[in-house]
């Protein structure tokens, strides 16, 4: 039975026992059901995030070996992975800084970190921590983490000064900021599937030096054709 099928029967079930014992007198009025969740029924099988988010024809997906290698990702280092979603980048990155190293799983949808726990909890990796964000904070401490990693999630920030404010309290001195976004060219600028991109690859390298970073490479990927990595240094001060 689908959630909202059982709420609706709970309601039912709670007004028709008050108009049975309550002297007599119907129920008059019946609370409404809660709205469904954004991301599908609670009850959803965490298989359908996977297929949806990740195999589906996803290039992040497909290229995510060669992504891997271009991040560089050290023995021992301490990653935040914003916007982590189902975990994909998260459990690499796992597998890649061992166990002396930590990896915060960050994600503002609580049940993709519940997906995230269970995923590295199969693979036995231990060194998986989700926090769930906010909106405009990423919620981890200063100095924290040696790589922030955010793949196409920059251009859904609503506040992007603010949470690049918390993207770089969280960096260690020196530290690097690794974004994976979609190439908005000339081309594609028009598709509506688009509309929600602000800026090509220029435009956000601009803004995110503006932030208190500065730009040191920009890794050619094999296998990313939509989408780019540039790779920034955290300034001092």
């Amino acid at each position: 039975m689908r959630v909202m099928e059982l709420r609706y029967l709970i309601v039912a079930s709670f007004a028709a026992a008050l108009a049975a014992c309550g002297r007599g007198e119907p129920a008059t009025a019946v609370a409404e059901p809660l709205e469904p969740p954004p991301y599908g029924v609670e009850e959803e099988n965490a298989e359908v995030f996977v297929d949806s988010m990740e195999v589906g024809s996803r290039e992040l997906y497909a290229a995510r070996e060669a992504v891997l290698a271009a991040a560089k990702i050290p023995v021992g280092a301490r990653v935040a992975d914003i916007g982590a979603g189902t975990g994909l980048y998260s459990l690499l990155f796992a597998a890649k800084a061992g166990p002396s190293g930590a990896i915060y799983a960050v994600d503002i949808e609580p049940r993709f970190l519940k997906l995230i726990n269970q995923r590295a909890a199969d693979l036995d990796l231990k060194n998986v921590v989700s926090v769930l964000g906010r909106e405009t904070d990423i919620t981890l401490p200063a100095n924290s983490v040696d790589v922030a990693f955010i793949a196409d999630t920059y251009h859904y920030f609503t506040d992007r000064a603010a949470i690049m404010a918390t993207v770089r309290e969280a960096l260690a001195d020196g530290g690097r900021l690794i974004i994976v976004d979609y190439n908005l060219t000339a081309e594609n600028a028009a598709d509506a599937q688009h509309a929600h991109v602000r800026f090509g690859k220029a435009g956000l390298v601009n803004e995110v030096q503006s932030f208190g970073f500065r730009l040191v490479e920009e890794p050619a990927v094999e296998g990313l054709r939509d989408f780019y990595m540039v790779v920034f240094e955290k300034l001092d001060g």
